[in-house]
C-alpha cells in the first residue's frame, strides 16, 4: 500500500484562513490540511506533516469555508498542507470541493500538492483511486512539486522554488498534456 492509500482515518486541518492573498490569485479562502509524507527541507510548514494536527475536518468547517466563499470579492479556494493528494486528505476535501463547485461554479480551486501532476497524480494516483480522479475534477490549478530548499526564489509568485509548477488542470485534462498557466493573461 502506497503512502497515499492510508485509509480509515479521518482527516484533520491546521488552519483555515478566511482571506489569503499569497496563495492564488485574488482574494482567496485557504484550508491548509494536517498529513505530509514529502518532508521538504525548510517546510514553511511542519508541523502539518503530522496526521493527527490540528482539529478534526467536518461539515461544520465545509459550511465555514463556503460562507466565507460568499462575498463576490473572494476569487475562490486555496487548499494547501500538509499534503491534499494524501489519501486520507483526499476523501476529506472531496465533499469540500463538491459543495464549492456546487454553490460556487463561478470561483476557482487551486491546490498546491508535492507530487508531480504528470508522473504521480495521473501517472500514479489516478489510475489507482476513482477518489483522485474525482479531486482533480474540481480543481482548476495545480501548484505541483516539492519544495526544493536549493531552488528557493523569492521572486517566483505562488511557488517557493523554481522546479514547482503551476498547472491549468482542466486545459491539461483537456489537451492530455500539461499546460502552465498562463499568469499574464489572468491578470
Amino acid at each position: 500500500m502506497r503512502h497515499w492509500e492510508k485509509k480509515g482515518k479521518k482527516m484533520n486541518y491546521a488552519d483555515i484562513k478566511q482571506y489569503d492573498v499569497a496563495n492564488g490569485l485574488g482574494v482567496r479562502v485557504s484550508v491548509f490540511v494536517s498529513g505530509c509524507t514529502h518532508h521538504c527541507k525548510n517546510c514553511f510548514n511542519p508541523e502539518t506533516w503530522d496526521f493527527t494536527y490540528g482539529r478534526p475536518f467536518t461539515q461544520v468547517e465545509i459550511q465555514r469555508i463556503l460562507d466565507y466563499l460568499k462575498p463576490s470579492y473572494v476569487a475562490g479556494l486555496s487548499i494547501l498542507g500538509g499534503e491534499p493528494f494524501e489519501k486520507t486528505n483526499q476523501e476529506g476535501l472531496l465533499p469540500l470541493l463538491k459543495q464549492v463547485k456546487e454553490r460556487y461554479p463561478e470561483k476557482d480551486i487551486w491546490c498546491y500538492s508535492g507530487y508531480l501532476f504528470d508522473s504521480q497524480i495521473l501517472g500514479q494516483m489516478c489510475q489507482e483511486s476513482e477518489t483522485t480522479q474525482k479531486m482533480l475534477s474540481y480543481i482548476d490549478i495545480l501548484v505541483d512539486g516539492r519544495f526544493v530548499e536549493e531552488k528557493k526564489n523569492l521572486k517566483l509568485r505562488f511557488r517557493g522554488s523554481e522546479n514547482q509548477r503551476i498547472i491549468d488542470v482542466k486545459q491539461s485534462l483537456e489537451t492530455g498534456r500539461v499546460v502552465l498557466w498562463q499568469e499574464e493573461e489572468k491578470l
